[in-house]
Formats: C-alpha cells, structure tokens, sequence
C-alpha cells in the first residue's frame, strides 16, 4: 500500500484509507456460484434492441435477427422435460434430441457486441431466471470443480438456455470435460449459446495438436451454429486515445479522495492473485468504486498474464474504472505472450483495461 499523498494535488482527502485487494482472501460457497450465474451488472439492461449495429457490417443485423429468433424457439419446457439431471431413482426415458445443432455460436474479433448479444439472448429466453444460466468458459470450469461433474450436470440439465462468454479452450483437460459435459446438457435438452473470438472448430488451434484433442474439438463443433460477427472494437470506435499512465502520486491521491476506491502496487497484487483462485476474483472486486494500482510493469510469466486477464474480465463485468502508473496498459504483455496460443485472450485483457482506464479519467480529471 502506497504512503499517504502530500497535500498537493488534486481532489481533497477523504478521512478513510483505500482499500486493498493484497488484503482480501474471499471464500464464494458453491451455492453462490450457481446462484450468480446470470448476465454480469455491465449487462443488466441490454436487450436486442440496444445494440446499435454497424450499417457496414451486415453480419451484425442478421446476428440480431438470428438470435431473436433463437429466442423466441425457446419457449416452453426443454426437451427434457423438467428432469433435473441422472442422479435420481431409476432411468429415466432418454429425451428426444433436436435434429442439428442445439446451440449458436458468436464468432468475431474484439469488442463487436457478442457479450452484449449474448446477455441479450438470456434476457430475451421466455424462462425464469432460475432456468437460464450465464457464465463466462472460466466460472464453468470452476462450477464443475466446485460441484462435481455429476453434480453439475443435475444442477444446469433442468435448464431452457445455458450461455458461456469468452469460450476459449486452454489445455486438453478442459476441452474434453467441457466437452463431455455439454453433450449431456444437449441430450437433456439444453440450449446452448456461446461466445468467442475463435470459430468452434479452430479452438485450442496453435496450442494442441493430438488426436484426441482434434476430436474432442470436433464434437463440440457439432453443437453450434456458427454465426459470424465482424466488425471494429466499438470500446475504441469514434473515441480518444487512451490516457496516458499516471503519476504515482496522481493515482494515489485520487485512491485517498474516492469513496471505495483500492490502492495497491501492481507487482504485489500479481503476486496475490496467486493465492485467490479465480473463481473467487467476482468477490475479489466486489464493492469496489474504482481500482487504482502503481508501478504497472510487464507481467512475468504466462502463468501470472493468465490470472491477470480473469481479473480483468471481472472488472469490466462490473464497470470498475482502472487508474494506473507506471506502464500503458498494451504494453503488459510480451511479443511472445501476444504472438502465442494465448494472444486471443490478452488483446481482449488490453482491450478491457484500456477501456476502463478511459472510464477512469474523470476521477482525476474532474477534481
């Protein structure tokens, strides 16, 4: 944690410290993970009719079109009827599956509105809160660690709409789980939608190359339909550049003169990133009015990159504005890192932080 400011600067000094994230360990129960699997704050209010699409890119219309219609074929129970999952008394009777694909699947470069497509389509699905999950590729896999496979499947087969965000496979483990796990989602009748800047058929593509991989890939390819979004990264169309770092003493002065606020030296908050699993990084940030960090440097290693672009997902989810010194924010990561398996997922961290930095600018700017 930063000294306390001079009493120089801008904005006057509130009579509380900041917060801190080094010194917050959350405990999420499992429970509450299900429970919070709906559109994230960011998402509350979109609908189909919110989202502005590029009259240059007539992919993103017909994406509306599509899904509205996705929406409305989802009306009544799933096919499985209200059968919660196969861990009853007896057998039940299999369900009738759907001919062809149970699920859509949005595929498109940075910042094209697929989040808020997709959180459309939850908003849109004539079912109860209840029978409508969302989560991003992450919080499922931890929902499956949390709960069990088994128990996982009881607990989402009863549902209309299960929509995952940011669906990017990471190793072969994950692809095979997932994978076996939404085959027994699709055969209870669950409707799939997903999202990703990687067509189903091309993911884990550059990381894995085994057979079983290829095949396992292939067979959740056959869930989804493709849908294809293009367009520009609208967090940057029509809008100023990024502000530039902070100060130090900038950035700690506005953590001491906003309510709410963390102040925490990015070095050591990397190192405790370590020790919260990020499943828990929602609750890691909950509360929060702003995030400030000092001393932003390029991230070590791929290990600590991958942690930090789960949190960045959560501070965006939750419109956390970031104020930071030290490095701009593109150039946390190395030409490796941005030229590897994994480069997919840091250009949409850069995109996020660069996002919020902006949103960030009225806390110094207006005092």
């Amino acid at each position: 944690m930063s000294s306390s400011p001079a009493a120089s600067g801008p904005g006057p000094i509130t009579d509380a410290a900041p917060l801190s994230l080094c010194d917050r360990a959350p405990h999420v129960p499992a429970d509450r993970l299900v429970a919070e699997m709906v559109p994230p704050p960011r998402f509350d209010s979109v609908r189909f009719s919110t989202y502005l699409p590029d009259p240059n890119q007539p992919s993103q219309s017909e994406a509306v079109r599509v899904l509205e219609g996705f929406a409305t074929g989802l009306t009544g129970a799933p096919a499985g009827g209200a059968k919660r999952g196969f861990l009853g008394f007896g057998r039940a009777k299999a369900p009738r599956v759907p001919a062809g694909p149970r699920g859509v699947y949005l595929d498109g470069g940075y910042g094209v509105g697929k989040t808020h497509l997709l959180a459309s389509l939850w908003h849109a699905t004539p079912a109860e809160p209840a029978l409508k999950a969302f989560g991003t590729f992450v919080e499922l896999t931890n929902l499956v660690g949390a709960l069990g496979f088994q128990q996982t499947v009881q607990t989402l087969s009863g549902h209309r709409l299960l929509c995952i965000d940011e669906f990017e496979l990471d190793d072969p483990g994950d692809t095979v789980l997932v994978s076996t796990l939404l085959g027994r989602l699709v055969e209870a009748g669950v409707a799939l939608a997903a999202t990703s800047n990687t067509l189903p058929g091309k993911l884990g593509e550059g990381r894995f190359a085994s057979a079983d991989f290829l095949r396992e890939i292939q067979g959740l390819s056959a869930h989804f339909r493709a849908l294809r979004i293009d367009g520009e990264d609208y967090r940057h169309r029509g809008l100023p550049e990024a502000p530039a770092p902070y100060s130090d003493e900038q950035v700690t002065r506005t953590a001491y003169a906003t309510a709410g606020a963390s102040l925490d030296d990015f070095p050591h908050l990397l190192e405790h990133l370590a020790k919260v699993h990020p499943s828990r990084y929602g609750a890691l940030t909950g509360g929060l009015k702003a995030v400030c960090l000092t001393d932003v440097r390029p991230v070590p290693d791929q290990a600590t990159a991958l942690r930090l672009v789960v949190l960045a997902d959560r501070l965006y989810d939750r419109e956390v504005p970031v104020l930071a010194s030290g490095l701009p924010f593109d150039q946390l990561f190395s030409e490796e890192m941005l030229n590897g398996g994994y480069r997919k997922k840091y250009f949409r961290a850069i995109s996020r932080l660069t996002a919020l930095a902006r949103d960030a600018k009225p806390l110094v700017e207006g005092r």
